[in-house]
C-alpha cells in the first residue's frame, strides 16, 4: 500500500515527518506479519479436519441428512453456473472488518472444534454458501485490488506536483510490501481503509516556487512597428529646406514667423501627410486611398505644425469653397489656439478657417459657416476648429452645413477623445461625411463610399476619401479603442530616446514604455502631510524664489482656495485659472502670466491638454494626479520646445507609494526625492495662520453672497 507523505515547509518539520512515516510503516508491517501467520496457523488447523471429511467421515447437511455435506456442497457448487454464482456472490452484503476480526481471533485460539463448525453450519440459510466461500474470497480480493488501484490512481493525480519527493518513499514503501499476498493486501485495503489518507486532500508546499511569465500583448503590425522619431529636439533639428514637397509660399511664411528649422516630429509626418495627398482630393489611380495616420509625441514638440502646414498647402489650388478639413479639439481654449496657428498660415491665400466653440451665438457661428443664396445653400468654411458639443448641435440643426466634401479629419488629444467619445461625436462626424446626397435629394457627383473590396463598380465613379489624423502625447495602444474610430490601414509615428554610445552609434529607447516627457523635464517630488502642503507652495514662492510658477490641483473649488489662502498670505503675484472665470477673463489672465505681471497661476486640468503657456518655468502639483495620462499632460507645460523645466509634485505620504508605482509602471523612472525640512518652513507659520483666519472670514463671505 502507497503512503502518501505531505510535505511541510522548513527542514525540521520535513525530519518530524519522515520520522513519523517510517513509524507509521514499521506498525502496518508488523500487523501484516501478524495477520499472515495467523492464517498460516488458521490453515494449517483446517486442513485435517477438511482431509477426515473427504474419507467418508459422517457429517449433518442443513436439513439434518447424514452422509450429505461438504462433497454435495462441491457437486452443487461444480454444477452450477459461474454467471449464476457471481450474481449472487454481488447481492450478498460484505463482511464487516469487526467480523473479519473475529475469524481472526478464532483461529488464532486453536480452541474450536469440528462439531463448533457443523453447528454453524447447520445455521447458515444457503446450502451453496460453504462451497462458494473460496470463490467469494477470491472475487473479493480482487475488487479490493481493483478499488484500491482506482483509489491510488486518484490520489497520484492529484499529488502530481509533489512527485518527484514522494516517489522514494512510495518505492520503498510497495517494495516492503510486495513479498506479502494478495489477502494481505486486500484485508489492509478493507481495514485500514479508513486510515488512508482522502483523495481530495490538499498537497502543501512540495513545489520550487517559478516566476510567473509575464504575458506580453498581441499588437497588430502598426502598433507594434511604429515609424520611430526621435525624442532629443535640439539634436535632430532639420533645416526646413530640407523637408521635401514644400510650398514656396508656406516657407516664406515659415522663415516670416521665425521658424527656420523642423523638430523630428514635424520632419516625419509633414511629408507623409503631404505625400498620402499627392493625388489631390480624390482616390488615386486603381482605387488608391490614403492610409490614415496616428501621431504619438511629447507634449511641446510640435504636433500642430506638423498637421497645419500640410493641410494647408493641400487646399491651396482648392476653386470651390467646401469644409474639406475638420479639427476636433476637447477644449475651447486649445480651440484658440489651433485655430490661431491656422489663420497665421492661412492669411493671404483666401482659405477660411472658422471657429465654433460656443463662445459665440449659435445663429452667428451659422452665419459664419454657410449663406443661403437662390440656388441654395453655400459653404462659407473651407477649415473648421470645433469643440465636441457644438460641433454635434451645427450637424444637426444647420441647414446646409455638409461634411460631404471633408478631407480631413483631424482630432486632437485623441485619447480624450476616445475615452469620453463625447455623446458619440466622432461617429456623428463620421456618419455626415459618407451621407453622399445633398438637400435636394439628388445624388452628388463625388459620392463617397466606405473602405471596402477594391472592384470596377466602387472605383467607376470619383471620390473623395476621408483621411483620420490623430494626435496625443498620450495616445492609447489599447487595440479595442482604436477600432472604435475605424482607422484605415494606419500608420503610427512615436517618439523615443536616441542616446549616443561611445562608439558613435546610436541606440533608441524600448519602444514598451507607455509614454515620453519632454527631453529637457526635471522630475522631483517632495513627500508631506495635509497641512504642510500650503507652507511647501509657500516656501518655493518665497524663499526658493520660483517664478512663472504653473500650479495644478484636481478641483475647481481647491483651485479656488488655495488662490485665497496665497492671496491673504501676501508677497506673491498670483491668479487662478478655471471654469469659475468668464472667457474673456480666462484669455486675460494667460495673456498677463506670459507677459510675467503674474508669477503663480493657480489652475486645474483645463490647461493641462495641449495649451502652449509660453514661459512656464516650474510646475507643481499641488494635488497629486490620479492617473498618469494627467501626470504627463500636466508636467509637460514646462520645457517645451526643447527648453528646459522643472516638475515637483507634493505627494502625502499616504500616497507615496501608489505615486511611484504608477510613473514606474508607465517607464517613468527618473524622477528624484526632494524632501523640505520642517525648520525650514517654521518662519512662515505664525503669517500663515494668520492668513487661515482671513481665509475663513473671505469663505463665509462668499457663501453668504450666494445665498442672497
Amino acid at each position: 500500500m502507497a503512503l502518501f507523505c505531505i510535505r511541510r515547509y522548513g527542514e525540521e518539520s520535513e525530519h518530524k515527518e519522515e520520522a513519523e512515516a517510517e513509524s507509521r510503516a514499521r506498525v502496518l508491517l508488523e500487523r501484516l506479519q501478524h495477520q499472515a501467520r495467523a492464517r498460516q496457523q488458521k490453515k494449517q488447523r483446517e486442513a485435517p479436519a477438511q482431509g477426515r471429511e473427504g474419507s467418508g467421515e459422517p457429517g449433518l447437511s442443513p436439513e439434518g441428512k447424514p452422509g450429505e455435506g461438504k462433497g454435495k456442497r462441491k457437486r452443487e457448487s461444480e454444477e452450477q453456473p459461474s454467471g449464476h454464482r457471481q450474481k449472487k456472490l454481488k447481492t450478498k452484503q460484505p463482511r464487516s472488518s469487526s467480523e473479519e476480526r473475529a475469524g481472526t481471533e478464532e483461529a488464532a485460539d486453536g480452541s474450536s472444534s469440528t462439531k463448533e463448525k457443523k453447528a454453524n453450519r447447520r445455521k447458515s440459510k444457503e446450502p451453496q454458501e460453504g462451497a462458494e466461500a473460496d470463490s467469494e474470497g477470491d472475487i473479493k480480493e480482487q475488487d479490493n485490488r481493483n478499488n484500491f488501484e482506482k483509489k491510488s490512481n486518484k490520489r497520484r493525480k492529484t499529488d502530481e506536483e509533489t512527485q518527484g519527493d514522494e516517489t522514494e518513499k512510495k518505492e520503498s514503501c510497495e517494495k516492503a510490501e510486495g513479498s506479502k499476498t494478495t489477502e494481505e493486501v486486500s484485508s489492509v485495503a478493507s481495514g485500514e481503509g479508513a486510515n488512508c489518507a482522502p483523495s481530495s486532500m490538499m498537497i502543501l508546499g512540495d513545489y520550487e516556487a517559478k516566476p510567473v511569465q509575464k504575458v506580453q500583448p498581441f499588437l497588430p503590425q502598426w502598433l507594434a512597428e511604429p515609424r520611430r522619431v526621435q525624442k532629443r529636439i535640439r539634436d535632430n533639428l532639420c533645416p526646413v529646406r530640407d523637408v521635401p514637397g514644400i510650398h514656396p509660399r508656406l516657407l516664406r511664411k515659415l522663415q516670416m514667423n521665425g521658424i527656420d528649422s523642423f523638430f523630428p516630429v514635424q520632419a516625419e509626418v509633414i511629408p507623409a501627410i503631404l505625400q498620402s495627398a499627392a493625388h489631390g482630393y480624390l482616390l488615386g489611380r486603381a482605387g488608391y486611398r490614403p492610409r490614415d495616420i496616428c501621431v504619438s509625441a511629447p507634449t511641446g514638440s510640435g504636433k500642430t505644425l506638423s498637421f497645419v502646414i500640410p493641410i494647408v498647402q493641400v487646399l491651396l489650388d482648392r476653386v470651390v469653397c467646401h469644409v474639406r478639413a475638420l479639427a476636433v479639439l476637447p477644449t475651447k481654449e486649445l480651440a484658440q489656439q489651433v485655430s490661431k496657428v491656422f489663420n497665421v498660415y492661412t492669411d493671404g491665400t483666401g482659405l477660411k478657417v472658422v471657429l465654433i466653440t460656443g463662445q459665440k451665438s449659435f445663429a452667428k457661428e451659422q452665419e459664419m459657416l454657410v449663406q443661403k443664396k437662390v440656388t441654395g445653400y453655400c459653404s462659407l468654411a473651407d477649415i473648421v476648429v470645433a469643440t465636441p458639443g457644438r460641433l454635434t448641435d451645427h450637424i444637426n440643426q444647420t441647414p446646409g452645413f455638409s461634411l460631404a466634401q471633408l478631407r480631413f479629419l483631424i482630432v486632437d488629444e485623441a485619447d480624450r477623445m476616445i475615452d469620453d467619445m463625447h455623446q458619440n461625436c466622432l461617429n456623428q462626424i463620421v456618419k455626415a461625411a459618407f451621407q453622399g446626397e445633398n438637400h435636394s435629394g439628388s445624388s452628388m457627383l463625388f459620392q463617397r463610399t466606405k473602405p471596402g473590396p477594391l472592384t470596377a463598380a466602387s472605383s467607376c465613379s470619383p471620390q473623395i476619401p476621408l483621411q483620420k489624423l490623430l494626435f496625443s502625447a498620450t495616445l492609447t495602444q489599447d487595440p479595442e479603442k482604436l477600432q472604435q474610430l475605424d482607422l484605415f490601414q494606419p500608420r503610427l509615428f512615436t517618439s523615443v530616446y536616441s542616446e549616443k554610445n561611445r562608439d558613435g552609434t546610436e541606440t533608441e529607447q524600448n519602444t514598451s514604455n507607455k509614454y515620453t516627457l519632454p527631453e529637457r523635464l526635471s522630475q522631483c517630488y517632495v513627500p508631506c502631510d495635509l497641512n504642510s502642503k500650503p507652507l511647501i507652495l509657500l516656501y518655493f514662492m518665497l524663499k526658493m524664489r520660483f517664478t512663472r510658477v504653473l500650479c495644478f490641483t484636481n478641483s475647481r473649488e481647491a483651485s479656488h482656495r488655495l488662490f485665497l489662502l496665497v492671496q491673504a498670505f501676501g508677497g506673491v503675484t498670483v491668479a487662478e485659472f478655471s471654469s469659475r472665470l468668464t472667457p474673456n477673463e480666462r484669455k486675460r489672465t494667460m495673456k498677463e502670466f506670459e507677459q510675467g505681471k503674474i508669477q503663480l497661476l493657480i489652475s486645474t486640468d483645463a490647461t493641462a491638454r495641449g495649451i502652449d503657456v509660453k514661459g512656464v518655468n516650474y510646475v507643481i502639483n499641488y494635488d497629486a494626479p490620479q492617473f498618469i495620462r494627467t501626470y504627463v499632460h500636466r508636467v509637460g507645460r514646462t520645457a517645451r520646445a526643447g527648453e528646459a523645466g522643472v516638475a515637483f509634485s507634493l505627494v502625502l505620504r499616504i500616497q507615496e507609494r501608489r505615486f511611484l508605482r504608477m510613473l514606474r509602471d508607465a517607464g517613468i523612472q527618473d524622477i528624484q526625492k526632494h524632501p523640505v525640512k520642517g525648520n525650514s518652513l517654521k518662519p512662515l507659520v505664525q503669517q500663515y495662520e494668520g492668513a487661515l483666519c482671513k481665509l475663513e472670514k473671505t469663505v463665509k463671505n462668499e457663501r453668504a453672497q450666494r445665498r442672497a
